[in-house]
Protein backbone atom coordinates (compact mmCIF):
# COMPACT_ATOMS: atom_id res chain seq x y z
CA UNK A 1 0.00 0.00 0.00
CA UNK A 2 1.38 3.37 -0.91
CA UNK A 3 0.46 6.91 -1.72
CA UNK A 4 1.79 10.05 -3.38
CA UNK A 5 3.51 13.08 -1.96
CA UNK A 6 0.28 15.07 -1.76
CA UNK A 7 -0.65 13.01 1.20
CA UNK A 8 -2.48 9.97 -0.02
CA UNK A 9 -2.20 6.93 2.18
CA UNK A 10 -3.06 6.43 5.82
CA UNK A 11 -2.87 8.17 9.22
CA UNK A 12 -3.45 10.65 11.78
CA UNK A 13 -5.42 13.15 13.76
CA UNK A 14 -5.32 16.00 16.23
CA UNK A 15 -5.51 15.00 19.86
CA UNK A 16 -6.97 18.15 21.34
CA UNK A 17 -10.52 17.33 20.18
CA UNK A 18 -11.65 14.07 21.69
CA UNK A 19 -14.72 13.72 19.55
CA UNK A 20 -12.38 13.02 16.62
CA UNK A 21 -11.66 9.58 18.02
CA UNK A 22 -13.81 6.83 16.65
CA UNK A 23 -16.02 4.72 18.87
CA UNK A 24 -13.64 1.86 18.30
CA UNK A 25 -10.67 3.99 19.21
CA UNK A 26 -12.36 5.06 22.41
CA UNK A 27 -13.09 1.44 23.27
CA UNK A 28 -9.49 0.47 22.65
CA UNK A 29 -8.19 3.42 24.62
CA UNK A 30 -10.25 2.44 27.65
CA UNK A 31 -9.75 -1.29 27.47
CA UNK A 32 -6.22 -1.65 26.21
CA UNK A 33 -4.03 1.36 26.73
CA UNK A 34 -3.71 5.06 27.18
CA UNK A 35 -3.38 7.40 24.18
CA UNK A 36 0.38 7.06 24.27
CA UNK A 37 2.65 4.15 25.09
CA UNK A 38 4.78 5.09 28.11
CA UNK A 39 7.04 3.15 30.44
CA UNK A 40 6.81 3.43 34.17
CA UNK A 41 9.02 6.23 35.43
CA UNK A 42 11.64 3.89 36.85
CA UNK A 43 11.79 1.51 33.88
CA UNK A 44 15.26 1.03 32.40
CA UNK A 45 15.83 1.29 28.68
CA UNK A 46 18.72 0.65 26.35
CA UNK A 47 19.93 4.05 25.03
CA UNK A 48 21.68 2.33 22.13
CA UNK A 49 18.85 0.00 21.15
CA UNK A 50 17.94 -0.68 17.55
CA UNK A 51 14.25 -0.06 16.90
CA UNK A 52 12.67 -1.90 13.97
CA UNK A 53 9.52 -0.31 12.60
CA UNK A 54 7.32 -2.34 10.27
CA UNK A 55 5.61 -0.39 7.52
CA UNK A 56 3.78 -0.84 4.22
CA UNK A 57 4.96 2.52 2.91
CA UNK A 58 8.37 2.39 1.28
CA UNK A 59 9.44 5.72 -0.24
CA UNK A 60 9.62 5.97 -3.99
CA UNK A 61 12.62 8.29 -3.55
CA UNK A 62 14.01 10.40 -0.70
CA UNK A 63 12.86 13.86 -1.78
CA UNK A 64 9.47 15.08 -0.54
CA UNK A 65 9.24 17.59 -3.38
CA UNK A 66 9.66 14.88 -6.01
CA UNK A 67 6.66 12.59 -5.58
CA UNK A 68 8.35 10.35 -3.02
CA UNK A 69 5.14 9.06 -1.42
CA UNK A 70 3.97 9.06 2.16
CA UNK A 71 6.74 6.67 3.22
CA UNK A 72 9.36 9.38 3.07
CA UNK A 73 7.37 11.55 5.47
CA UNK A 74 7.04 8.59 7.82
CA UNK A 75 10.76 7.92 7.87
CA UNK A 76 12.36 11.35 7.38
CA UNK A 77 10.02 14.03 8.72
CA UNK A 78 11.39 15.21 12.07
CA UNK A 79 13.86 12.34 12.11
CA UNK A 80 16.29 13.21 9.32
CA UNK A 81 14.96 16.58 8.22
CA UNK A 82 13.56 19.39 10.32
CA UNK A 83 11.56 22.50 9.49
CA UNK A 84 11.32 26.02 10.83
CA UNK A 85 8.25 24.82 12.73
CA UNK A 86 7.19 21.39 13.95
CA UNK A 87 3.71 19.90 13.76
CA UNK A 88 3.57 17.79 16.89
CA UNK A 89 1.77 14.46 17.15
CA UNK A 90 -0.90 16.32 19.16
CA UNK A 91 -1.48 18.69 16.22
CA UNK A 92 0.16 21.78 17.69
CA UNK A 93 2.60 23.96 15.79
CA UNK A 94 5.78 24.68 17.73
CA UNK A 95 9.09 26.36 16.86
CA UNK A 96 11.59 23.99 15.27
CA UNK A 97 14.69 25.56 13.76
CA UNK A 98 13.29 29.00 14.61
CA UNK A 99 14.61 30.63 17.79
CA UNK A 100 12.57 33.85 17.47
CA UNK A 101 9.92 35.22 15.15
CA UNK A 102 8.15 38.52 14.65
CA UNK A 103 5.33 39.63 12.37
CA UNK A 104 4.77 43.09 10.97
CA UNK A 105 1.60 44.95 11.94
CA UNK A 106 0.08 44.43 8.48
CA UNK A 107 0.84 40.71 8.62
CA UNK A 108 2.86 40.80 5.39
CA UNK A 109 6.38 40.39 6.75
CA UNK A 110 7.64 37.54 8.94
CA UNK A 111 11.13 37.70 10.40
CA UNK A 112 12.69 34.49 11.68
CA UNK A 113 15.86 34.17 13.73
CA UNK A 114 17.43 30.73 13.40
CA UNK A 115 18.67 28.61 16.27
CA UNK A 116 22.43 29.07 16.70
CA UNK A 117 24.85 26.18 16.47
CA UNK A 118 22.77 23.96 14.16
CA UNK A 119 24.72 21.93 11.60
CA UNK A 120 23.76 19.63 8.75
CA UNK A 121 24.83 16.01 8.77
CA UNK A 122 27.61 16.92 6.35
CA UNK A 123 28.99 19.36 8.91
CA UNK A 124 27.96 22.54 7.09
CA UNK A 125 26.36 25.13 9.40
CA UNK A 126 22.68 25.98 8.97
CA UNK A 127 22.30 29.45 7.45
CA UNK A 128 19.50 31.67 6.22
CA UNK A 129 20.55 30.86 2.66
CA UNK A 130 19.69 27.20 3.28
CA UNK A 131 16.23 28.18 4.49
CA UNK A 132 15.63 30.39 1.45
CA UNK A 133 16.78 27.60 -0.83
CA UNK A 134 14.56 25.04 0.92
CA UNK A 135 11.40 27.14 0.69
CA UNK A 136 12.05 27.91 -2.96
CA UNK A 137 12.44 24.19 -3.69
CA UNK A 138 8.88 23.67 -2.47
CA UNK A 139 7.43 26.62 -4.39
CA UNK A 140 9.37 25.89 -7.61
CA UNK A 141 7.42 25.13 -10.77
CA UNK A 142 8.68 21.54 -10.90
CA UNK A 143 7.89 20.86 -7.23
CA UNK A 144 5.36 18.12 -6.50
CA UNK A 145 4.75 19.27 -2.94
CA UNK A 146 1.11 19.61 -1.90
CA UNK A 147 2.03 22.75 0.01
CA UNK A 148 3.26 24.65 -3.05
CA UNK A 149 -0.01 26.54 -3.48
CA UNK A 150 -0.31 27.11 0.28
CA UNK A 151 2.97 29.04 0.10
CA UNK A 152 2.05 30.96 -3.06
CA UNK A 153 1.56 34.21 -1.13
CA UNK A 154 5.33 34.37 -0.55
CA UNK A 155 6.54 37.20 -2.76
CA UNK A 156 10.16 37.41 -1.60
CA UNK A 157 12.61 35.85 0.82
CA UNK A 158 15.47 37.97 2.13
CA UNK A 159 18.55 36.90 4.09
CA UNK A 160 20.07 40.02 5.68
CA UNK A 161 22.51 37.84 7.64
CA UNK A 162 23.26 34.16 8.18
CA UNK A 163 20.83 33.83 11.08
CA UNK A 164 17.93 35.94 9.79
CA UNK A 165 15.24 35.05 7.26
CA UNK A 166 12.68 37.64 6.19
CA UNK A 167 9.63 36.29 4.36
CA UNK A 168 7.51 38.85 2.54
CA UNK A 169 3.93 38.06 1.52
CA UNK A 170 1.63 39.42 -1.16
CA UNK A 171 -1.35 38.79 1.14
CA UNK A 172 -1.84 37.86 4.78
CA UNK A 173 -1.29 34.18 5.55
CA UNK A 174 -2.43 33.20 9.02
CA UNK A 175 -1.30 29.61 8.35
CA UNK A 176 2.26 30.47 7.32
CA UNK A 177 3.97 28.86 10.37
CA UNK A 178 1.78 25.77 9.91
CA UNK A 179 2.56 25.57 6.20
CA UNK A 180 6.28 26.04 6.86
CA UNK A 181 6.18 22.95 9.07
CA UNK A 182 5.97 21.00 5.79
CA UNK A 183 9.15 22.55 4.39
CA UNK A 184 12.22 20.43 5.12
CA UNK A 185 15.32 22.54 5.55
CA UNK A 186 18.05 21.04 3.39
CA UNK A 187 21.63 22.07 2.75
CA UNK A 188 21.74 24.29 -0.32
CA UNK A 189 24.95 22.50 -1.32
CA UNK A 190 23.40 19.02 -1.16
CA UNK A 191 23.40 16.84 -4.28
CA UNK A 192 21.00 14.14 -5.47
CA UNK A 193 18.38 14.38 -2.74
CA UNK A 194 16.40 11.64 -4.48
CA UNK A 195 18.87 9.07 -3.17
CA UNK A 196 20.73 10.82 -0.35
CA UNK A 197 20.12 13.42 2.35
CA UNK A 198 21.69 16.29 4.23
CA UNK A 199 19.39 17.37 7.01
CA UNK A 200 19.75 18.71 10.54
CA UNK A 201 17.70 16.05 12.34
CA UNK A 202 18.49 13.63 15.19
CA UNK A 203 19.21 10.82 12.71
CA UNK A 204 21.25 10.53 9.56
CA UNK A 205 20.62 8.09 6.74
CA UNK A 206 22.70 4.95 7.14
CA UNK A 207 21.47 2.72 4.33
CA UNK A 208 18.47 2.39 2.03
CA UNK A 209 17.96 -1.07 0.60
CA UNK A 210 15.29 -0.52 -2.01
CA UNK A 211 12.44 -2.95 -1.67
CA UNK A 212 13.55 -3.97 1.80
CA UNK A 213 14.52 -1.43 4.46
CA UNK A 214 15.73 2.05 5.34
CA UNK A 215 18.13 2.45 8.26
CA UNK A 216 18.72 5.62 10.27
CA UNK A 217 21.54 6.02 12.75
CA UNK A 218 21.70 8.47 15.64
CA UNK A 219 23.29 11.83 14.88
CA UNK A 220 25.69 12.24 17.80
CA UNK A 221 26.27 15.89 16.85
CA UNK A 222 22.59 16.77 16.93
CA UNK A 223 21.88 20.27 18.23
CA UNK A 224 18.86 19.22 20.31
CA UNK A 225 17.95 16.46 22.73
CA UNK A 226 19.57 13.16 21.79
CA UNK A 227 17.35 10.25 20.69
CA UNK A 228 16.55 7.60 23.29
CA UNK A 229 17.79 4.86 20.96
CA UNK A 230 20.81 4.21 18.79
CA UNK A 231 19.25 3.49 15.43
CA UNK A 232 15.92 3.01 13.70
CA UNK A 233 15.25 0.59 10.85
CA UNK A 234 12.09 0.90 8.78
CA UNK A 235 11.38 -2.60 7.47
CA UNK A 236 9.06 -2.61 4.46
CA UNK A 237 6.37 -5.13 3.63
CA UNK A 238 3.97 -5.41 0.72
CA UNK A 239 1.48 -7.58 2.61
CA UNK A 240 -0.27 -6.72 5.87
CA UNK A 241 -0.36 -10.35 7.00
CA UNK A 242 3.40 -10.66 6.62
CA UNK A 243 3.78 -7.42 8.59
CA UNK A 244 1.61 -8.74 11.42
CA UNK A 245 3.57 -12.00 11.48
CA UNK A 246 6.81 -10.03 11.72
CA UNK A 247 5.56 -8.36 14.90
CA UNK A 248 4.33 -11.64 16.34
CA UNK A 249 7.72 -13.26 15.80
CA UNK A 250 9.76 -10.30 17.03
CA UNK A 251 11.17 -9.36 13.63
CA UNK A 252 9.79 -5.84 14.10
CA UNK A 253 9.03 -3.83 17.24
CA UNK A 254 6.21 -1.60 15.99
CA UNK A 255 3.53 -1.53 13.28
CA UNK A 256 2.88 2.13 12.44
CA UNK A 257 -0.74 1.62 11.41
CA UNK A 258 -2.81 -1.56 11.53
CA UNK A 259 -4.47 -2.30 8.21
CA UNK A 260 -7.20 -4.74 9.21
CA UNK A 261 -9.50 -5.04 12.24
CA UNK A 262 -9.13 -8.80 12.06
CA UNK A 263 -5.46 -8.52 12.92
CA UNK A 264 -6.03 -6.64 16.19
CA UNK A 265 -7.46 -9.63 18.06
CA UNK A 266 -4.16 -11.51 17.98
CA UNK A 267 -2.45 -8.64 19.83
CA UNK A 268 -4.94 -7.02 22.18
CA UNK A 269 -5.22 -9.78 24.79
CA UNK A 270 -1.54 -10.66 24.67
CA UNK A 271 0.66 -9.07 27.38
CA UNK A 272 3.62 -9.16 24.98
CA UNK A 273 2.01 -6.38 22.91
CA UNK A 274 0.53 -2.94 23.32
CA UNK A 275 -2.40 -1.77 21.20
CA UNK A 276 -2.77 2.00 21.15
CA UNK A 277 -5.63 4.00 19.65
CA UNK A 278 -4.85 7.35 18.10
CA UNK A 279 -6.93 9.73 16.02
CA UNK A 280 -7.16 9.72 12.26
CA UNK A 281 -7.33 12.30 9.50
CA UNK A 282 -7.27 9.72 6.70
CA UNK A 283 -10.32 9.96 4.48
CA UNK A 284 -11.35 7.33 1.92
CA UNK A 285 -12.71 9.21 -1.08
CA UNK A 286 -14.63 8.55 -4.22
CA UNK A 287 -13.33 11.61 -6.06
CA UNK A 288 -15.06 12.79 -9.20
CA UNK A 289 -13.51 14.78 -12.01
CA UNK A 290 -15.92 17.67 -11.58
CA UNK A 291 -14.78 19.19 -14.87
CA UNK A 292 -16.31 16.47 -17.06
CA UNK A 293 -19.82 15.14 -17.71
CA UNK A 294 -21.73 13.76 -15.99
CA UNK A 295 -19.84 14.75 -12.83
CA UNK A 296 -20.04 18.44 -13.64
CA UNK A 297 -23.70 18.06 -12.64
CA UNK A 298 -24.21 18.45 -8.89
CA UNK A 299 -27.38 16.35 -9.00
CA UNK A 300 -25.42 13.40 -10.40
CA UNK A 301 -22.81 13.70 -7.67
CA UNK A 302 -25.47 13.91 -4.97
CA UNK A 303 -27.31 10.94 -6.45
CA UNK A 304 -24.19 8.81 -6.30
CA UNK A 305 -23.59 9.83 -2.69
CA UNK A 306 -27.14 8.78 -1.79
CA UNK A 307 -26.87 5.50 -3.68
CA UNK A 308 -23.88 4.23 -1.67
CA UNK A 309 -24.43 2.81 1.80
CA UNK A 310 -21.32 4.22 3.48
CA UNK A 311 -22.10 2.55 6.80
CA UNK A 312 -22.32 -0.86 5.18
CA UNK A 313 -19.07 -0.19 3.33
CA UNK A 314 -17.24 0.88 6.48
CA UNK A 315 -18.45 -2.18 8.35
CA UNK A 316 -17.40 -4.48 5.52
CA UNK A 317 -13.88 -3.00 5.51
CA UNK A 318 -13.23 -2.17 9.16
CA UNK A 319 -15.88 -3.98 11.19
CA UNK A 320 -16.55 -1.93 14.34
CA UNK A 321 -13.67 0.47 13.68
CA UNK A 322 -13.55 3.75 11.78
CA UNK A 323 -16.23 6.43 11.55
CA UNK A 324 -18.49 8.04 8.98
CA UNK A 325 -17.86 11.60 7.84
CA UNK A 326 -20.04 13.92 5.81
CA UNK A 327 -17.27 16.02 4.32
CA UNK A 328 -13.53 16.24 3.78
CA UNK A 329 -13.00 17.76 7.22
CA UNK A 330 -12.47 15.25 10.07
CA UNK A 331 -13.65 16.03 13.62
CA UNK A 332 -10.08 16.81 14.67
CA UNK A 333 -9.85 19.95 12.49
CA UNK A 334 -10.97 23.23 14.14
CA UNK A 335 -13.47 23.90 11.35
CA UNK A 336 -15.25 20.57 11.58
CA UNK A 337 -19.03 20.58 11.03
CA UNK A 338 -21.09 17.41 11.41
CA UNK A 339 -22.47 17.01 7.90
CA UNK A 340 -23.23 13.30 7.97
CA UNK A 341 -26.93 14.11 7.43
CA UNK A 342 -26.20 15.56 3.99
CA UNK A 343 -26.97 13.11 1.16
CA UNK A 344 -27.51 10.12 3.42
CA UNK A 345 -28.18 6.68 1.96
CA UNK A 346 -31.49 6.75 0.05
CA UNK A 347 -31.73 4.75 -3.17
CA UNK A 348 -35.12 6.11 -4.23
CA UNK A 349 -33.96 9.69 -3.74
CA UNK A 350 -30.85 8.88 -5.78
CA UNK A 351 -33.00 7.58 -8.65
CA UNK A 352 -35.14 10.72 -8.52
CA UNK A 353 -32.08 12.98 -8.71
CA UNK A 354 -30.70 11.04 -11.66
CA UNK A 355 -34.01 11.47 -13.46
CA UNK A 356 -33.95 15.22 -12.79
CA UNK A 357 -30.41 15.33 -14.13
CA UNK A 358 -31.46 13.58 -17.36
CA UNK A 359 -30.05 10.14 -16.50
CA UNK A 360 -33.18 8.17 -15.66
CA UNK A 361 -31.68 5.17 -17.47
CA UNK A 362 -28.33 5.62 -15.77
CA UNK A 363 -24.93 5.85 -17.42
CA UNK A 364 -21.51 4.20 -17.48
CA UNK A 365 -18.26 5.55 -16.09
CA UNK A 366 -14.72 4.33 -15.50
CA UNK A 367 -13.40 4.22 -11.94
CA UNK A 368 -9.59 4.42 -11.76
CA UNK A 369 -8.71 2.33 -8.72
CA UNK A 370 -5.28 2.09 -7.03
CA UNK A 371 -4.17 -1.52 -6.86
CA UNK A 372 -3.48 -1.57 -3.11
CA UNK A 373 -5.95 -2.29 -0.32
CA UNK A 374 -8.61 -1.32 0.41
CA UNK A 375 -9.30 0.34 -2.92
CA UNK A 376 -10.07 -2.73 -5.09
CA UNK A 377 -12.56 -3.98 -2.48
CA UNK A 378 -14.12 -0.52 -2.16
CA UNK A 379 -14.41 -0.30 -5.96
CA UNK A 380 -16.31 -3.60 -6.12
CA UNK A 381 -18.66 -2.43 -3.37
CA UNK A 382 -19.37 0.84 -5.21
CA UNK A 383 -19.91 -1.07 -8.44
CA UNK A 384 -22.55 -3.23 -6.74
CA UNK A 385 -24.26 -0.29 -5.02
CA UNK A 386 -24.50 1.90 -8.13
CA UNK A 387 -25.91 -0.96 -10.17
CA UNK A 388 -29.08 -0.49 -8.10
CA UNK A 389 -29.60 2.90 -9.75
CA UNK A 390 -28.60 1.73 -13.25
CA UNK A 391 -25.11 3.20 -13.13
CA UNK A 392 -22.50 0.84 -14.57
CA UNK A 393 -19.02 1.14 -13.07
CA UNK A 394 -16.04 -0.06 -15.10
CA UNK A 395 -13.19 -0.68 -12.67
CA UNK A 396 -9.75 0.22 -14.01
CA UNK A 397 -7.02 -0.95 -11.61
CA UNK A 398 -3.81 1.10 -11.77
CA UNK A 399 -0.57 1.37 -9.82
CA UNK A 400 0.29 4.25 -7.50
CA UNK A 401 2.68 5.67 -10.09
CA UNK A 402 0.04 5.43 -12.82
CA UNK A 403 -2.45 7.13 -10.53
CA UNK A 404 -0.06 10.00 -9.94
CA UNK A 405 0.64 10.49 -13.64
CA UNK A 406 -2.83 9.84 -15.03
CA UNK A 407 -5.11 11.23 -12.36
CA UNK A 408 -3.17 13.75 -10.31
CA UNK A 409 -1.00 15.26 -13.03
CA UNK A 410 -2.93 14.81 -16.29
CA UNK A 411 -6.49 14.90 -14.83
CA UNK A 412 -7.26 12.11 -17.30
CA UNK A 413 -10.05 10.36 -15.42
CA UNK A 414 -13.78 10.35 -14.72
CA UNK A 415 -13.71 9.17 -11.11
CA UNK A 416 -11.14 7.63 -8.82
CA UNK A 417 -10.63 6.21 -5.35
CA UNK A 418 -7.94 7.59 -3.07
CA UNK A 419 -7.13 8.05 0.60
CA UNK A 420 -6.09 11.50 1.77
CA UNK A 421 -3.99 11.66 4.92
CA UNK A 422 -3.29 15.37 5.18
CA UNK A 423 -4.09 17.43 8.23
CA UNK A 424 -6.13 20.60 7.57
CA UNK A 425 -6.43 19.90 3.86
CA UNK A 426 -9.78 21.54 3.05
CA UNK A 427 -7.67 24.11 1.16
CA UNK A 428 -7.48 21.69 -1.77
CA UNK A 429 -11.15 22.40 -2.53
CA UNK A 430 -10.27 26.07 -2.90
CA UNK A 431 -7.92 25.24 -5.78
CA UNK A 432 -9.81 24.72 -9.08
CA UNK A 433 -6.62 23.29 -10.61
CA UNK A 434 -6.45 20.44 -8.10
CA UNK A 435 -6.92 17.02 -9.62
CA UNK A 436 -10.66 16.76 -8.92
CA UNK A 437 -11.39 20.12 -10.56
CA UNK A 438 -14.01 21.36 -8.08
CA UNK A 439 -14.63 25.03 -8.77
CA UNK A 440 -17.16 26.93 -6.70
CA UNK A 441 -16.19 30.64 -6.68
CA UNK A 442 -17.81 31.13 -3.27
CA UNK A 443 -15.66 28.37 -1.78
CA UNK A 444 -12.54 29.70 -3.50
CA UNK A 445 -13.22 33.14 -2.00
CA UNK A 446 -13.97 31.77 1.47
CA UNK A 447 -10.80 29.69 1.61
CA UNK A 448 -8.72 32.57 0.28
CA UNK A 449 -10.30 34.96 2.79
CA UNK A 450 -9.78 32.48 5.64
CA UNK A 451 -6.07 32.55 5.03
CA UNK A 452 -6.08 36.36 5.17
CA UNK A 453 -8.06 36.31 8.44
CA UNK A 454 -6.85 38.49 11.28
CA UNK A 455 -7.43 35.77 13.89
CA UNK A 456 -8.21 32.08 14.21
CA UNK A 457 -11.90 32.63 15.08
CA UNK A 458 -12.44 34.44 11.79
CA UNK A 459 -10.49 31.77 9.93
CA UNK A 460 -12.54 28.98 11.53
CA UNK A 461 -15.89 30.63 10.74
CA UNK A 462 -15.04 31.03 7.07
CA UNK A 463 -13.78 27.47 6.72
CA UNK A 464 -16.88 26.06 8.43
CA UNK A 465 -18.99 27.89 5.87
CA UNK A 466 -16.82 26.59 3.04
CA UNK A 467 -16.99 23.06 4.42
CA UNK A 468 -20.80 23.17 4.44
CA UNK A 469 -20.99 24.37 0.84
CA UNK A 470 -18.55 21.69 -0.32
CA UNK A 471 -20.67 19.01 1.32
CA UNK A 472 -23.92 20.35 -0.14
CA UNK A 473 -22.26 20.38 -3.58
CA UNK A 474 -21.17 16.74 -3.09
CA UNK A 475 -17.84 17.86 -4.54
CA UNK A 476 -16.58 14.34 -3.78
CA UNK A 477 -18.04 11.37 -1.94
CA UNK A 478 -16.35 11.05 1.46
CA UNK A 479 -16.85 7.38 2.25
CA UNK A 480 -15.36 7.03 5.73
CA UNK A 481 -12.60 8.05 8.12
CA UNK A 482 -9.99 5.41 8.90
CA UNK A 483 -9.16 4.37 12.44
CA UNK A 484 -5.58 4.93 13.59
CA UNK A 485 -4.23 2.00 15.58
CA UNK A 486 -0.56 1.39 16.41
CA UNK A 487 0.60 -1.98 17.73
CA UNK A 488 3.98 -2.62 19.32
CA UNK A 489 5.96 -5.02 21.39
CA UNK A 490 5.40 -4.26 25.08
CA UNK A 491 9.17 -3.74 25.31
CA UNK A 492 8.97 -0.41 23.45
CA UNK A 493 7.25 2.89 24.18
CA UNK A 494 7.44 6.58 23.40
CA UNK A 495 6.26 6.37 19.80
CA UNK A 496 3.65 8.69 18.25
CA UNK A 497 0.12 7.35 18.01
CA UNK A 498 -1.59 9.87 15.74
CA UNK A 499 1.04 10.09 12.99
CA UNK A 500 -0.18 13.35 11.47
CA UNK A 501 0.53 13.45 7.74
CA UNK A 502 2.23 10.05 8.03
CA UNK A 503 5.09 11.36 10.17
CA UNK A 504 6.41 8.91 12.75
CA UNK A 505 8.81 10.57 15.16
CA UNK A 506 11.30 7.91 16.26
CA UNK A 507 13.60 9.90 18.53
CA UNK A 508 11.54 9.34 21.68
CA UNK A 509 11.15 5.58 21.30
CA UNK A 510 12.58 3.56 24.17
CA UNK A 511 13.28 -0.16 24.31
CA UNK A 512 13.59 -1.91 27.64
CA UNK A 513 16.85 -3.57 28.50
CA UNK A 514 16.88 -7.31 27.90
Amino acid sequence: MTGTIIGFGKTAGKARRARGATLAAATLALALSTSTAVFAEDAKFDPNASITIGSLYEPQNLDNTAGAGQGINEAFNGNVYEALFTLTDAGDVQPGLVAEQSVSEDGLTYTFKLRPGVAFHSGDPLTAADVKYSIERVTAEQSKSSRKKSLSTISAIETPDDQTVVVKLSARSISLPYNLSYVWIVNDAAKDLNASEDGTGPYRLDEWRRGSSLALTRNDKYWGTAPTNGEVVFQYFTDATALNNALLTGAVDIITSVQSPDSIAQFKDNPDFTVTAGQSTTKELLAFNDRVAPFDNVKVRKAIARAIDDKKLLTSIWGEYGTLIGSFVPPTDPWYVDLTAVDTYDVESAKALLKEAGFADGFTFKLDTPNYDPHPIVAQFIQSELAKVNIKVEINVITANEWYTKVYKAHDFQATLQEHVNHRDIVFYGNPDFYWGYNNPKVVDLIKASEAAANTDEQTAKLKEANTIIAEDAASNWLYLYPQIVVSSSAVSGYPVNGLNSQFFAYGIKKSEQ
